[in-house]
């Protein structure tokens, strides 16, 4: 099922707050100058027309990015984020999918790895990213972005920005979302994971947060358990056996300590990168 179009919804208040948090992400990324990749699983045709019959059909960018054209006052980081809008765009009655303004905040040492299997907005999709230079840059894939992603984790440079955004036009949408991002951490856990979905009053959409943090939940556990385990095991295994090397028992000791206290900032980390996708 593909019958969910981006064009008719672009430029809304949803795009507002998606890529301003992708703006915010990604010029943080470029704090260091190591490179990137830059994953999109949903990409959608990278450019709109505003001024065509599918926006203009709903005229939700007047309640989303018209709406801050014309603000007064925004605060810095927001009007730096319309202001990079207002230089990246083509033609003034088009907006940008989250490709789009990727391609722009990137740098030329970075890489993109752009998923869509919408077969005219693929086409879209690889027309408008034909004007980015340097073109190695970019790879544009028509594939499933849920399997796409995990084939490409980890990343050569182990470092990453991925962007989750399906359309949720059916139920099973919720669960690959979670089951994509157990998989993604368990290959690549340092990833920045970003996971786009609507409030909604349906059930799963209510449910997905939940499901999300339950899941990172049961991998922190499953990780506090192991390490902490495996050097109280062989502390006990010592006691077990007699061995009077203080100097060995206190190095199991310190082990254990200091494993617990690494997953416990880990999970505090992840704690707070999970907010990025909320």
């Amino acid at each position: 099922m593909l019958s969910y179009r981006h064009a008719f919804h672009a430029g809304n208040h949803a795009d507002m707050l998606k890529h301003f948090t992708l703006f915010l992400v990604l010029e943080y990324f470029n704090r260091k100058d190591k490179p990137y990749w830059y994953i999109d699983t949903h990409s959608g045709a990278g450019l709109y027309d505003l001024s065509g019959d599918e926006a203009q059909k709903v005229g939700e960018y007047k309640q989303g990015i018209a709406l801050l054209e014309q603000a007064d006052k925004l605060p810095s980081e927001l009007a730096e984020f319309v202001g990079r809008l207002k230089q990246i765009l083509p033609q003034d009655n088009l907006y940008c999918g989250s490709p789009w303004l990727a391609q722009a905040i990137t740098r030329d040492s970075d890489k993109m790895r752009l998923f869509e299997l919408h077969p005219a907005d693929f086409v879209h999709l690889q027309n408008n990213m034909r004007e980015v230079r340097p073109a190695r840059k970019v790879q544009v894939s028509q594939a499933d972005g849920y399997q796409g992603l995990i084939s490409l984790l980890p990343p050569p440079p182990r470092r990453a920005a991925v962007l989750i955004d399906p359309p949720y036009e059916e139920k099973q949408d919720y669960r690959r979302v979670v089951q994509v991002l157990k998989d993604a951490l368990k290959r690549f856990e340092t990833g920045c994971y970003m996971v786009w979905y609507p409030c909604l009053s349906r059930e799963e959409s209510r449910k997905l947060p939940d499901e999300l943090q339950k899941n990172r939940s049961r991998q922190l556990s499953a990780r506090r358990a192991s390490c902490p385990y495996a050097a109280q095991r062989r502390l006990r295994y010592a006691r077990q056996r007699h061995v009077r090397h203080q100097s060995a028992l206190h190095a199991c000791r310190t082990v254990a300590k200091q494993s617990a206290r690494t997953f416990q900032n880990f999970g505090a980390r992840c704690r707070r990168a999970l907010c990025i996708g909320k």
